[in-house]
């Protein structure tokens, strides 16, 4: 598909910091996160779990309000949601009453006379032709999942957040999810901002690995990730990087991080 022409603009986070008042006291989840995403860059996020890296995705898709610091896209702030970016979550969260083109145009902001060729674009996307007319108990998982990634780019956001996407899905289904959000960056070129547990995924997809420290989130380290796509995962390189983001979550451990092939 050949996306329609419009500006696209980086996505600027400055001196982040996020807190949550609860009845036994306040919980720190983001403290000064600074970081800038390029347009059309595919961005990986890893840390433990409770880090904030959700919390991340949701302020910048604009369902949190930070407590200090600013996010811009462009030079316009984040102040709530808007169609400019899109989610994915982790439970594919389709409309069981509405068949695969009704959840997808659920996701129009506005329908015009050319809603119904951008839908059917967006099915034939994600390699779903001939499910139009499915309900979402019919679907596997990761045909569930690829609707909602369709119902989330229907409006064509500048970025689309995605957390834990594939993290419901067996070990095969989710490499061949993997490969196929690929496919879609590429065709769509949109600015992608996936969070993920998974080290290899992270690598795999991303042009830079972004690792945050334990609660309150912090970057810790940030690493590019240079290697030419398709990416083959037991290659020198690739192990390589994962060594690199590996050694940030073992930094603090008593003894050192031991690395083979």
């Amino acid at each position: 598909m050949n996306p329609e022409l419009k500006p696209r603009y980086s996505l600027q986070i400055d001196n982040l910091s996020k807190s949550f008042q609860l009845d036994n006291g306040t919980i720190d989840a983001l403290d000064n996160v600074n970081l800038t995403v390029q347009p059309g860059e595919f961005l990986s996020i890893v840390g433990s779990s409770g880090c904030g890296k959700s919390t991340l995705l949701r302020l910048i898709v604009g369902l949190e309000k930070e407590n200090q610091g600013r996010i811009l896209l462009g030079d316009k702030p984040v102040n709530g949601p808007s169609v400019n970016r899109g989610m994915v979550f982790q439970e594919h969260r389709l409309l069981p009453w509405l068949t695969v083109k009704e959840n997808i145009t659920f996701g129009l902001t506005v329908y015009t006379q050319e809603s119904e060729r951008l839908v059917q674009e967006h099915i034939d996307l994600v390699g779903l032709s001939g499910f139009e007319q499915a309900y979402p108990y019919q679907l596997s998982g990761g045909m569930a999942q690829r609707v909602s990634i369709a119902r989330a780019l229907v409006n064509r956001p500048q970025v689309l957040l995605l957390d834990e996407p594939f993290g419901a899905l067996d070990a095969l289904t989710r490499i061949q999810m993997q490969q196929e959000i690929l496919r879609i960056w590429e065709a769509e070129h949109t600015t992608m901002i996936l969070v993920t547990h998974d080290i290899d995924e992270a690598i795999f997809l991303g042009d830079r690995v972004v690792v945050m420290s334990n609660r309150p989130g912090t970057i810790k380290k940030i690493v590019r990730v240079d290697l030419p796509r398709p990416r083959d995962r037991s290659s020198y390189d690739f192990v390589y990087v994962r060594k690199s983001v590996y050694s940030e979550f073992f930094a603090e451990a008593e003894r050192p991080f031991v690395f083979s092939i």
